[in-house]
């Protein structure tokens, strides 16, 4: 296997939202003035059908990103090979600016969970999980983004940092890192670390997307939902997060309790707007 070498992300430096089925129609008749556009790959495997037809017209007018839900990068055992297939024909017909998974396990031999499953920060699934996105990136011909996952619990053998874990499979497989920064908060509200610690052992030029979203509270325990507007707090580590790497892709993830397509725009615009202040202060430096 080699190590792809070319920029796997072409997203522009904008902000974005998730095309969701409620709003497909919509999307078609009144584009909404947004950067770029990011769906879920395993929701398109199908060889034909309304769903392929709505992302084919969709990408003839935005850059488009497929986000993978269900490699399971951190399994132990092979990649599914059939998964890999179906991902690869969908990137040839769509041919997307960008792609992404999970830091995750997902799927036992075979045996597929419904849900995004936290690793063991240890070096054997360090290796395990390098050699998984080395595999991935191999058979699709080009790097892949990395994504980070909010999580509840720890794992008592633990040997790295979270952030450093995610750096490390960033330098030895060459990948990117799709930055959730909703996820750094929530676990670091979880776990009692401090964002910016995250933030800071994260490394600047590999972070080729950022994702914002909305989380839900109980009983003190702060729970990735998707279903709510980005929080203050957030948006104020996104602002952190550009000041130290710069304006990158941004999308608004809403996957529960879909609001009106309007409503996405709207929070994409509150990152654009911090986009455009990041733009004005780098050419301001670069003065």
């Amino acid at each position: 296997m080699h190590r792809p070498s070319a920029p796997a992300a072409t997203l522009p430096a904008a902000a974005g939202i998730g095309l969701r089925s409620p709003h497909h129609r919509l999307v078609l008749e009144q584009p909404p003035d947004v950067g770029w556009m990011e769906v879920h790959s395993e929701n398109f495997f199908g060889a034909g059908g309304e769903p392929l037809q709505v992302l084919e017209a969709v990408r003839a007018r935005y850059p488009v990103s497929l986000h993978g839900v269900g490699l399971s990068l951190g399994s132990v055992g092979e990649l599914s090979r059939r998964h890999l297939e179906k991902l690869k024909a969908l990137v040839e017909r769509i041919e997307p600016a960008a792609i992404s998974e999970h830091l995750c396990w997902s799927s036992v031999y075979g045996r597929f969970l419904n849900d995004l499953l936290p690793l063991p920060y240890t070096r054997e699934a360090l290796d395990t999980i390098c050699e998984h996105v080395l595999r991935a990136q191999d058979f699709l011909g080009r790097p892949i983004l990395v994504e980070n996952i909010s999580s509840y619990l720890r794992f008592a053998g633990a040997e790295i940092p979270e952030w450093e874990f995610v750096a490390a499979v960033a330098k030895r497989t060459g990948c990117g890192i799709l930055l959730d920064v909703n996820n750094i908060y929530v676990s670091a509200r979880n776990h009692g670390f401090d964002p910016q610690t995250y933030l800071e052992a994260i490394p600047r030029d590999q972070v080729w997307e950022i994702h914002l979203a909305g989380y839900e509270e109980d009983d003190g325990l702060l729970v990735d939902a998707h279903s709510r507007p980005v929080h203050e707090p957030v948006w104020q580590l996104y602002a952190n997060a550009l000041a130290r790497f710069g304006p990158v892709a941004t999308l608004i993830e809403w996957d529960n309790d879909i609001p009106a397509l309007e409503t996405l725009v709207t929070e994409a615009d509150k990152a654009e707007r911090l986009l455009a202040a990041t733009r004005e202060a780098c050419h301001a430096r670069a003065a």
